[in-house]
């Protein structure tokens, strides 16, 4: 039962706002004249207490806005006022991106890219793909239709509707205020700027709507789905027709599609794997991913739980993570009292914490869509064959707005396509076809995030939960995590661990009887455990179980959880050793592998866990605190030089002379001594980490060298030895039976690995910085005029404190940090039951250069320095920064 939401809450919805139309209407009217302004706190009339918006807004240290209001109308009013402050440009373009009206706004040959995902399509492509998406209507048990956000906005919960459209009505306040030039930052030298001075004059600066809100939702819904395929969707068209044909098609075999595409199966694998394309996008678990802990009774020195989180998300665009505290009263009784982050956009804490409970998330390697080939009619090839008889695709006349060079807007049109299963997909590489649509097979995609409406409803039960228990029962029957891990514990609880998320229902066998080749093959070299089926029959169509929320996905019985009283943990591997004292086996191949290799990122995460419990990690006794678990976090460890750099000093460095790629002697001497003498670490004051970086991402993108989740890249060597030498790279390979220490023990021998350091030496040299030279001079913030120094390192090199960079490999200007850490909480409870959270913000809280909180978290960071977050209300009165700030909008009259 969830306190305050089906008791006291439920006998105020008669009195709240119900519709998204009025609550606009009302405060279009409030704002529409400065009587309705007047106060710097928002208040009118002193004496008025029938308010439709009453709310306030405490800033603390960082910016940080703790929120409190009395309804949830006015809980998502402040929420979105306080949001829109901070990051409003941003956001504006990310849901004018998803209307489908970039094209309208910026021309047709810019670009857009979803940073998680790597998606990046042009602007044309990009309106194409997010109009039919939500242009597509399904028919309800009721006997409506709707569309994708309108199945989301009607499955929400009433009191969590309102949120969403105060949360939409407080943006728009700031937007008003905003445009009237009431917003502004005084610079150091005394001058005034506007605030958002990206957007403040921008044609596109225009009110938000509550259907705004609700795509926002689905966009995020599908992020590790469709929204990889904006392109592949977005340009999918039919063939040309052919001359009438007697009969229906048969099956497409391996030599029919080459002789249609000209490509083989082994052409094609070489394409996906040779070429960018949404598949290697989706297999970088450096762009989206994260490491996070649970700690129960057994693994902390007072016996109390410690939950830790730090996802690795982008640095820019819309899905940097924004904090708040939210604070809700029902009748005298707090209904909510929930800090952590949400990405922007979401009026909920997604990674947090409360008295009762704290959790975080990881990327999942579960799938989320399954690919269907489609047997196409020759003499129609918008007709598919499915259980023996023709269907005609459905067919979604769609229209964009272009606007032209000379500022004039033309209209585009373009019939997109469905099946039944959904939109058409075209995949090329390099202008070839690799799932293409031709007279005899085309691709539809069905992705259960689509269909997933029960995602709001998720957090907001969550940001209410009352005990761990409740909030794992709601992990299990809302069923609305889309697509990351969840670890979660409570005062005085069990660690707990579940990859309970939105996976569509397709077990091994149905994959074994219902694969379609050779496409299964073609995709499975990339993203092992993603099906491509046989579109052509009902037997394959995803099953259901009778516990999950919805038809087409596995219910919370048939998907991973664990329970324990020391440890769980996820870096971003599959859910299979989330303790390795507890395998988790026996699931869907769809969810996860088995008894197969790990990262060195999921080692090290390991690793720092069982050394710590061992007492073997230097550190006094050997169980976990706050404190320690602080100083592990961003110990900056490059877990491959701890099991490799002493082999490459001892050996490789033995030759003075080692020959580059191009044939080129490179003396090894002064890099050698460099790493010899480096510290095996990513800090600021490490000397030669980025020589190693160099090293390890050119030793193992060569044969033999790729470990678990590294796209393979097939370089030239030029071999000057005369011997033939082994080249696979690790001299002992992994083993099921000792997963988290193997594979090990670099072979010396690799004349890959040789050619590798030489290349990485001369990188460095021509980037024009010394082997020798601290990181912190190298590798900076790349979202912030500052360029603060950053630490850390990259996953694929094993470090567990992460960066990634913008190029990946060294330039003359450094290291750019774009992405890694972003939010980091490491939470328990003091002994009065108050949750005890130290975190960092890594990129800080604004988005605009102007606003004094836009680098300053970002300097803290690069020191180390973590912040308590103020939680109490003795807590947030000594970390207030200026005044309170009052949101009242009055109630309209009859």
């Amino acid at each position: 039962m969830i306190t305050g939401l089906n008791n006291k809450a439920a006998l105020r919805r008669g009195t709240m706002l119900a519709t998204a139309g009025a609550a606009v209407l009302l405060l279009a009217g409030c704002l529409g004249g400065s009587d309705n302004m007047a106060g710097t706190d928002g208040r009118t009339n002193p004496n008025e207490t029938d308010f439709q918006y009453d709310v306030s807004i405490t800033r603390t240290t960082y910016g940080v806005p703790h929120i409190r209001a009395k309804d949830y109308g006015s809980l998502g009013y402040g929420q979105g006022y306080a949001f829109a402050q901070d990051n409003l440009c941003v956001f504006l373009e990310d849901l004018l991106t998803i209307r489908g009206e970039r094209s309208r706004f910026f021309g047709p040959d810019g670009t857009y890219t979803i940073e998680p995902n790597g998606s990046t399509a042009n602007n044309v492509a990009s309106d194409f793909f997010w109009k039919s998406l939500f242009a597509f209507e399904e028919e309800g048990a009721d006997g409506t239709s709707r569309n994708a956000w309108q199945r989301t906005r009607d499955k929400t919960i009433p009191d969590f509707q309102n949120v969403v459209t105060g949360y939409a009505d407080g943006v728009n306040r700031y937007i008003a205020e905003l445009k009237a030039g009431e917003h502004e930052y005084e610079q150091a030298d005394g001058s005034k700027v506007p605030a958002h001075a990206a957007c403040v004059d921008a044609e596109w600066l225009a009110p938000i709507t509550t259907d705004d809100m609700y795509r926002r939702f689905v966009r995020l819904a599908v992020l590790a789905s469709s929204s990889v395929f904006v392109t592949e969707i977005g340009n999918a068209q039919p063939p040309g027709l052919l001359p009438a044909l007697p009969g229906v098609p048969a099956l497409p075999t391996a030599q029919a599609d080459e002789e249609s595409t000209g490509l083989s199966t082994a052409q094609k694998v070489a394409l996906l794997q040779g070429n960018p394309n949404p598949f290697t996008a989706m297999q970088n678990k450096d762009r989206f991913g994260s490491n996070m802990y649970a700690f129960g009774k057994e693994a902390t020195a007072n016996g109390e739980s410690l939950v830790y989180g730090n996802p690795h998300f982008p640095w820019k665009g819309t899905e940097r993570l924004y904090p708040s505290h939210n604070i809700l009263e029902l009748d005298g009784e707090k209904a909510m009292d929930i800090m952590g982050v949400g990405l922007y956009g979401v009026p909920a804490v997604l990674i947090g914490f409360n008295e009762n409970v704290a959790w975080s998330h990881t990327v999942s390697t579960a799938f989320r869509f399954t690919l269907y080939q489609l047997q196409i009619n020759p003499a129609n090839p918008t007709q598919y064959l499915y259980e023996g008889e023709l269907r005609d695709m459905i067919a979604l006349p769609t229209e964009i707005e272009v606007k032209q060079a000379d500022g004039s807007i033309n209209t585009l049109q373009r019939t997109m396509y469905r099946s039944h299963f959904g939109p058409m997909l075209v995949l090329e590489v390099s202008g070839m076809p690799v799932l293409g649509w031709n007279q005899l097979m085309a691709f539809s995609l069905r992705d259960a995030n689509v269909e997933n409406d029960r995602l709001i409803n998720q957090f907001a039960k969550w940001n209410m939960a009352q005990s761990l228990e409740e909030f794992i029962g709601l992990h299990g029957s809302e069923l609305g995590v889309p697509w990351v891990n969840t670890v979660a514990s409570g005062p005085g609880k069990p660690a707990y661990y579940g990859d309970v998320t939105v996976v569509p229902h397709v077990t091994n066998a149905k994959v074994s009887s219902c694969s379609a080749q050779p496409f299964s093959t073609v995709v499975g070299q990339l993203q092992p455990g993603l099906p491509v089926l046989d579109g052509s029959r009902a037997a394959c169509e995803w099953g259901s179980d009778p516990d999950a929320p919805a038809p087409g996905i596995f219910g919370a019985g048939n998907l991973p959880k664990l329970q324990r009283d020391d440890y769980v943990t996820n870096c971003n591997d599959s859910h299979w050793l989330s303790n390795p004292a507890e395998p988790l086996e026996g699931f869907a191949r769809i969810i996860g592998d088995e008894k197969a290799e790990r990262t060195l990122r999921t080692r090290l995460c390991t690793l720092q866990a069982e050394r710590r419990l061992a007492g073997t990690d230097g550190l006094p006794g050997n169980k976990f605190t706050q404190d320690n678990l602080k100083d592990i976090a961003l110990n900056s460890e490059i877990y491959s030089a701890t099991l490799a750099k002493q082999a490459v000093v001892d050996t490789i460095c033995q030759l003075p002379v080692l020959l580059s790629t191009g044939l080129m002697p490179v003396q090894t001497a002064e890099g050698c001594s460099t790493l010899a003498a480096w510290d095996g670490k990513a800090n600021l004051d490490s000397k030669g980490a980025h020589l190693w970086r160099e090293f390890w991402s050119r030793a193992i993108a060569n044969p033999g060298g790729l470990p678990v989740g590294v796209p393979q890249l097939h370089l030239p060597l030029n071999n000057p030895l005369p011997i033939s030498l082994p080249t696979n790279f690790w001299a002992n390979g992994f083993s099921a039976a000792n997963p988290v220490n193997t594979p090990n023990n670099l072979n010396v021998l690799n004349p890959f690995t040789l050619t590798a350091l030489a290349d990485a030496i001369l990188a460095v040299q021509a980037a024009g910085f010394a082997l020798d030279a601290p990181l912190g001079d190298i590798q900076k913030s790349g979202v912030q005029a500052s360029a603060t120094p950053i630490f850390g390192g990259t996953s694929p090199e094993g470090a567990f404190t992460i960066v990634s960079t913008e190029p990946d490999r060294l330039n003359s200007e450094g290291y750019k940090v774009t992405y890694g850490n972003s939010y980091i909480q490491a939470v328990t409870w003091d002994e009065n039951g108050n949750p005890q959270a130290d975190a960092m913000l890594t990129y800080s809280l604004s988005t605009d250069p102007a606003n004094p909180h836009f680098d300053d978290y970002t300097k803290a960071y690069s020191q180390k320095n973590w912040h308590r977050l103020p939680y109490t209300d003795e807590q947030i009165e000594a970390a207030k920064l200026g005044e309170t700030k009052v949101l009242r909008v009055p109630r309209a009259s009859n």
